[in-house]
């Protein structure tokens, strides 16, 4: 329009999908402290189990505490605590725990680590297991116009991949679920749950697994336009959906003083 400043002026095409996936994975990898609140519906067997979990991060060094509405409380300091979080349990016996953020008891009933808070999985899924964008998977990523996240409007990167499905994989020598996860960009939960083992399991050289060759058979990522930041991400596989994720309230690159996370900090329960 004619008069307005450049900035002000509406956009004369819309965004590309090139431009939508560099500005969002430019976002995420630019963040150096994140809090928000995130509703998560991820599925647990056969039922999607609901949560809701508060949480701050700073990125560099990695410092992460969450708290769920149960009352369960994480905190995670990169060199502290012997490199293991602290977990309030909320629950009897109401004592803190210092827990492996890899282990069993700490991935027990979910998707992702401590260590994967924030929007990490999502640059992973876009510059693909390899770091390099070229691979089938990640170019099915496409920008599929707009729609609205609470009460906002957001640009739909969206993946559609009916090629998904299992296949059988042959271990090599000190593989473990992460390390197939990482080689396929499938992530651990449905290796661990697909093959009946511990999350942290190490395989033997030669065992076989079933693993599936992509992150899922849909994917649907809504980005705020503010900060390109993702304000909800959706994945659904071979049984429907997998896991879902609403980000709310979400302060990008404002610092966190450093009290925020240590384990005396006024209303923890650590």
């Amino acid at each position: 329009m004619a008069g307005l400043p450049s900035w002000a002026q509406p956009p004369t095409s819309p965004i590309t999908t090139a431009q939508l996936i560099s500005r969002l994975v430019t976002a995420i990898q630019g963040l150096k402290s994140l809090r928000c609140e995130a509703e998560a519906r991820e599925r647990i067997g056969n039922k999607a189990e609901p949560d809701f979990t508060k949480m701050k991060i700073t990125f560099n060094p990695y410092r992460v505490y969450l708290k769920n509405r149960k009352g369960v409380e994480v905190l995670y300091v990169t060199g502290q605590n012997n490199n293991e979080a602290w977990v309030y349990p909320g629950a009897f016996p109401y004592i803190t725990l210092s827990l492996d953020p890899l282990g069993t008891l700490m991935r027990k009933g979910q998707h992702h680590t401590a260590l994967q808070a924030g929007f990490g999985m999502i640059a992973d899924l876009l510059n693909g297991p390899d770091g390099r964008a070229d691979n089938v998977y990640t170019r099915s990523f496409r920008y599929a116009g707009d729609s609205t996240a609470q009460g906002r409007p957001c640009h739909i990167l969206r993946s559609d991949y009916p090629q998904f499905r299992y296949v059988a994989y042959r271990a090599g020598k000190n593989e473990t679920i992460a390390s197939v996860a990482d080689r396929f960009g499938c992530g651990e939960y449905r290796i661990a749950e697909r093959n009946s083992l511990a999350i942290d399991s190490k395989l033997a050289e030669g065992q076989v697994v079933q693993v599936p060759n992509a992150y899922g058979r849909r994917v649907i990522v809504l980005v705020d336009p503010k900060n390109y930041l993702p304000a909800s991400v959706t994945v659904y596989d071979d049984r429907g959906l997998y896991e879902q994720y609403n980000f709310l309230d979400v302060v990008a690159n404002q610092p966190i003083p450093l009290a925020e996370f240590s384990k005396g900090y006024k209303g923890y329960k650590l």
